[in-house]
This record gives structure tokens, sequence and C-alpha cells, in this order.
């Protein structure tokens, strides 16, 4: 199978390069069905309890390559390549305006390509020296996806910042295997696991946290997310959908898979990794209520996210380090069927996003308004996932946020050894789910309701069938896992039954029946406020209709602008959220006989950013800026530059030679 994915990959790389502009989308979405047919085949078996096992010959660098697809790993493949699918299909409808520009397109979709393959690697290959190279081209595939539009100074800066904390990523990884292969002499995964068996519950947490920090960069959890807020907003749609939806996640399954794989106090490492996921999920739904551009606002939620499927991690290795198999159950199967359930309504609220912005040519949400009336399904698309991540039934996110919300009940009720820190976590999780709703409140009733502030809506239009096909197949997800959870759940009972180790899973049929009693009370409730739309819309549709304005008690609005804006709807929360976010606004003063136009403009900047990434990247072109005299521009300069560097790597190992060879002298003269 793995030989198959590779050719598979091989073949369509190249037929994407050699085929004419107009059909290499086409080539492109034949070469991600193809990746995923061979993928989901031996994962969906492994979900049942048949694990793929290869092993290829790595040489002498690499030894012998585990290729395996467990449960766990199963999990991560299936969303990937239903979420890449999409993404594929809404991604080559996005870009036939882009079909004139065929070498654009090629590397965009050989990268896309590569990433698909890139990520189906992580999750199979148990090498941490080969885990670490498929890493790399993870990273450098999705930097080429985010740099499209690489005209642009503001995405090419994005790209890098993407790149640089990538690589920052890439180091304390690479940092864990090489302290594991120093003691134990070898890459492969299981030697994780020997390796930490009888080491100091302190030095087996170091180890954890170490690889931890790495995948924290990838998944977005604070103080490691500043590249996401901007690398989202400067991708296409489809491929912020992709980042967000799954590209992330890489770092989410790291993360379980350390967690699977090192030995030590897990309720210690529970309680820590509770404190850092609920950090991150409010101080990414804070900055996410203020900001005024659609897609930057969607990528401080994906740090919110991240931060619930952290508590849900959190709080299954509380019980397993307890022993308390309901509470292991629940906060595993809540994270994990989170870490699905934000990659189907994260990749549809990225999709309508860029269809509104195909039809606007804005993000900023201060000059949409109104567009539910030219574009009824992307509005409603859009609703339905904004429901979905507030975690309301009969949507998704409510069951996985249930199954969170369980154990941190089971958690409270047991007296647990740190009660108050369980429940401060329970209190964040209720203001995570508040400022939630809040935030898309305003993102739909400003972008969707009322009337065009700014924006010139006479030209927008609903977007095609083909365009909304995929995002109706992520809505589908939506709904099938908030009205029938017991499928999905019993489909995680042998990922959640390996992380759990030696608990048993316990039986959670009353559970799942509650949950969806509840989603079919609120179906049926949805149901009968359409039911009663539908009727009055049948009864009125016959009557005459006259028009007229809104009686105004005398005053007349005379412009639209005077509706509410994304500032001011949030203007008293902002004063609340001064500790996270530093808010600036601009006002036009008024010059002249005949000013122009008065206004105000806010604008808000993470403090963690301005405050600690800004400085201390101040500080480093700083320190290099006093080498600029090396870059003068001289080709003489530079081919001595070059001579040097080779007389000096020649010149190292001899003298380390030298000394060695005095050392052996010094010893035979004593």
């Amino acid at each position: 199978m793995s030989l198959l994915l590779v050719i598979a990959f091989l073949v369509f790389m190249a037929l994407i390069v050699l085929v004419p502009g107009k059909v290499k989308g086409t080539f492109a979405l034949t070469g991600v069905l193809m990746l995923a047919l061979i993928g989901s085949w031996p994962a969906v078996r492994a979900l049942s309890g048949t694990v793929y096992d290869a092993t290829w010959q790595g040489g002498s660098v690499f030894g012998d390559i585990d290729i395996r697809i467990d449960s766990l790993s199963a999990w991560f493949i299936l969303l990937t390549n239903f979420t890449m699918v999409t993404g594929m299909l809404f991604g080559r409808q996005y870009l036939k305006t882009y079909n004139e520009r065929p070498a654009a397109l090629s590397l965009h979709y050989a990268g896309f390509l590569l990433n698909h393959f890139a990520l189906t690697g992580v999750y199979m290959v148990h090498n941490g020296l080969a885990f670490l190279c498929i890493w790399e081209l993870m990273t450098i595939s999705a930097f080429l996806l985010v740099i499209f539009e690489h005209h642009s100074m503001q995405t090419l800066r994005a790209g890098i910042s993407f790149l640089v904390q990538s690589h920052l990523s890439i180091v304390f990884i690479s940092l864990g295997f090489i302290w594991v292969h120093a003691h134990s002499g070898s890459f492969a995964f299981d030697s994780v696991s020997r390796f930490t068996q009888g080491l100091p519950d302190g030095v087996s947490l170091l180890l954890f946290f170490v690889f931890f920090t790495g995948f924290a960069f990838k998944a977005g959890f604070i103080p490691f997310h500043t590249w996401l807020p901007y690398a989202h907003p400067a991708a296409p749609a489809h491929v912020s959908a992709v980042m967000s939806g799954v590209m992330i996640k890489a770092g989410i399954y790291g993360m379980f898979r350390m967690l699977l794989l090192i030995r030590t106090n897990y309720q210690v490492l529970g309680y820590a990794v509770l404190v850092i996921s609920v950090l991150s999920g409010l101080y990414g739904v804070m900055l996410a209520l203020l900001q005024h551009n659609l897609k930057k606002l969607l990528a401080y939620h994906s740090i919110e996210n991240i931060g619930i499927i952290g508590i849900g991690m959190g709080l299954g290795a509380v019980g397993t380090g307890l022993q308390v198999p309901f509470l292991a159950f629940a906060g595993y199967s809540g994270a994990l069927l989170h870490t699905l359930n934000h990659s189907l309504f994260k990749s549809l609220l990225f999709y309508t996003s860029g269809i509104v912005y195909r039809a606007t040519h804005t993000m900023n949400i201060e000059k949409l308004g109104g567009l539910v009336r030219r574009m009824p399904k992307t509005s409603l698309l859009f609703l339905l996932a904004s429901l979905a991540i507030c975690g309301l039934p009969p949507f998704n996110g409510f069951i996985s946020e249930f199954l969170i919300y369980s154990g941190l009940f089971t958690a409270v009720g047991m007296n647990s050894p740190s009660p108050v820190l369980i429940i401060l976590v329970g209190t964040g999780l209720v203001l995570i789910g508040g400022l939630a709703i809040l935030c898309f409140t305003k993102a739909f009733g400003i972008v969707f309701l009322g009337s065009s502030r700014e924006a010139d809506l006479s030209g927008v239009q609903e977007a095609g069938s083909a365009t909304l096909f995929p995002l109706w197949l992520s809505a589908l997800f939506i709904v099938s896992i908030g009205l029938f959870p017991q499928v999905f759940i019993k489909m995680l009972m042998k990922p959640v039954a390996m992380l759990s180790g030696d608990i048993a899973v316990p039986e959670t049929g009353s559970l799942l029946a509650t949950m969806q009693q509840i989603s079919l009370c609120a179906g049926a409730l949805i149901l009968l406020v359409t039911a009663t739309y539908l009727v009055r819309r049948l009864i009125v549709s016959k009557s005459p209709v006259r028009e007229s304005l809104t009686w105004g008690c005398g005053y007349v609005p005379v412009s639209p602008r005077l509706q509410y804006t994304a500032s001011s709807y949030v203007r008293s929360y902002s004063r609340l959220a001064q500790p996270v976010a530093d808010i600036s606004s601009g006002i036009r003063e008024i010059h002249g006989i005949l000013p122009p136009p008065m206004g105000t403009e806010t604008h808000v900047r993470d403090r963690l950013e301005s405050r600690l990434i800004d400085p201390l990247i101040r500080n480093l072109r700083g320190f290099f800026s006093r080498f600029r005299f090396l870059q003068n521009g001289s080709v003489q300069y530079y081919v001595l530059y070059g001579a040097v560097f080779i007389a000096v790597s020649i010149a190292i190992p001899l003298i380390v030679d030298g000394i060695r060879y005095l050392a052996g002298l010094l010893q035979q003269i004593h």
C-alpha cells in the first residue's frame, strides 16, 4: 500500500506539470482522490482493529523504517483525506481565473498534492528521522501554498513568518528524537517507550514537553501561535481551510503519539496541558472578537479550538493517571472528535469566506453587509458552520464539547486532587463558548444582515453549484455527527483504548442516548421554526405587497453606515480585552472649509506579538545589521568569502586531528 501511494503521488505530480493549464485542476483533483482512496482503505481497516504494518529499508542512515497505520493514525488519515478532497474540489473552482498562469497553477497544485502526501506520511511513518524528513516536506509544501499571491509583500512576510516558526517546531522535535537516539541508539518510535520506561517522572515529563513545544508551534498553542493569524488571511481560501482543518492537526497528532509513547506521570502531565490549553482557548477567542478581517477572525478561532482539543487531551491524561475510565474516555474521545469537528466546520467557514471575497473583493467586515439577499445559500452555510463552532445542538461541535464537559463534571464530582483547577478549566470552557457565540453573532450579523456599508453589491451573485458542492458535503457531516453521534463515537473506541492503556473503556450507552436526544430535540425545534416560516411565506405570498420606509419618529436614516459596525458591536467588550490586545484608534481630523468625510479606524494587535515577538525581531535585525558591510556588492569579496569558507572547512578537521595527536603524545610521555 505504501509503495502504491508513492507511485500514485509521483505519477500525478508529473501529470500536473505536463498538462495544459485548463486541465491542471482536474488532474490535481484526480491525484488527491487517488491518494485519499489508497490511504483510506487501510485506515478504515485499522479503525476496526486490523493494523497495517510494513518495513522499508532505509540504509545505514535511517535503519529500518516502520510504516504503520494503527487506529490513532487511521483517524487522522481519514479526516485529512476528506478535507483535502473538499479543499481541492473548492480550490479547482476558486482558481479558475488563474488558468492563464500555468506555471503558478503547476506549482500550486503540485504543492497541494505534496502536502497531502506528506500529511499522510506523517501519520504512517514510525521512525524519528524519516518523520522529520516528511515533516519538512509538509512544511515546505504548505509554504508554497501560502505564498500563491507572491507578488504581495504582505503575503511573502506571512509566508516567511510561517516558514521560520515551522522550523523552530522542527528544532524542538529534532531535539527530542536526538535525546532518545543518544540513549537508545535507535530512531524507531518504539525506542521512545523503551527509553522512558525506567526514567524518573521529572525527566520523562521534560522529554514530553520538548516534543510538546515542537508540536505546539504547528498546532497554534500560545505563545507559539503568531504565524497563524497572518498565514490564513494571506493564503487562498481553500489553502486556509486545509491549513486550519488538517495541517495544524498534525501537531495534535504528534502530541497524542508522544502521549502514547512516553511513560510518565500522566496526572501531572494532564494538569499542565489543561492550563496551557484553557489559556490558549481564551486568548484565541478574546482576540478573535476584536478582528475586522474575516479570515483573521477565523484564524484566531483556530487557536481557540486547538485549546478546546487540548482541554480534552489534558482531561484524558488526568483520567489515565488517576485510573478513572470514564474521565479518560470523555477526555480523549472529546478531543479526537473535536479534531474532526473543527476540520469540518472551520473548512466550511473558510470556503464561505472565500466565496464572499471573490464576490466583494474584500475581507474587511466593516465594509460588508446585506449579503444574505444576494447569496442566500452561502449565508445559510456560514450560519450553519457558525452554530456548529459555537457548540450548539444539533450540530457536531455540541457533541464533542458535551463529552469534554462530561469529563469535567466527572473530575469535579470525584473530588480530584486539584478540584479548584478543574473548576477553573470548566469556567474557562464556558467563557470560550460564550465569547464564541458573541463573535459569530457579530460576524454573521455584520457581514450578511442589514445593508452594505461600502462594498458595491450590484454585481454580487451566488456561487455556482460546482463551487458549493464541497460545502454541502461538509455541512452534511456537520449535521450527521450532531444527530447520530453514536456512529462516530463508536469509530473512536480503538484510538481511545490505545491512549487509555490498561484502563477499560466504560459503557457509554446512556451518555450517547442523552446527547442524541438533545440533538434531536434541537433539530425538531429548527424544523418547526422552518415549517412555520414556510407556511407563513406561503400564506402571505398571495397577498399584495406594499413597500414603504419605516417610520422613524420624524428622523429618517440617510446612510447604511449608521448600522452597527464590527467595532461598535463589541465596544463594551473591547474595554475588557485590553490585557490581551493593543487597541489603537485613528481619527481623521477636520481640515479646511469643506472638510472630507470624518471617520475613525480601530487597529488591533496581539499583545504577545507586540510586546514579545516584535522586540525580539528588532533586536535581531539590529544585531545582523552590524554585518551589513559584508554584503557590499563586490564580486571579488564574494569569491573571497567562498574561498575562506572552504579553507576553514578543510582546516577545522585538520586542527581537531592535530589536537588529538598531541593529546596522544602527551599521554605516552606521561
